[in-house]
């Protein structure tokens, strides 16, 4: 699996391949053209409850990748794009926050590299990917 992840403020790049938004609240200051997104997949971020008490605070980065691998659990069908797409080509996960190491979007592609090849339906399988 090729994923990468990227903040959304820095410039997308040709061989970014399928970049999908995985924050939960659009990023500030940003329209659109700017994200250049070709997804925005607000069910894989981190839910409002975990985002508020995780804070960035890198004593709790642990605990948070725990409960966010465990909500990613619960919900397997919202991880059907991310998969897809990183078996496709490269996938790059876009998110807003300020630290480049401790953020969902590191956290998820920790989550799909470990969890891959779990859950791909079978009834995706050939058709386009679309999501947003």
């Amino acid at each position: 699996m090729d994923i990468q992840v990227k903040r959304v403020y820095d410039a997308a790049a040709a061989d970014d391949g399928w970049r999908v938004l995985v924050d939960r609240v659009w990023p500030r200051g940003l329209g659109k053209a700017q994200v250049r997104a070709d997804a925005w997949l607000k069910d894989v971020a981190p839910s409002t409850a975990l985002r508020k008490w995780f804070a960035h605070d890198r004593a709790k980065w642990d605990a948070f990748v725990q409960r966010y691998a465990a909500e990613l659990d619960a919900n397997p069908e919202a991880l059907e794009p991310l998969r897809i797409a990183a078996k496709r080509g490269r996938l790059t996960l876009l998110y807003g926050a300020r630290d480049n190491e401790c953020n969902q979007a590191v956290a998820l592609r920790a989550y799909l590299h470990a969890h891959g090849r779990q859950g791909v339906a079978r009834r995706h399988s050939g058709s386009s990917i679309e999501a947003g």
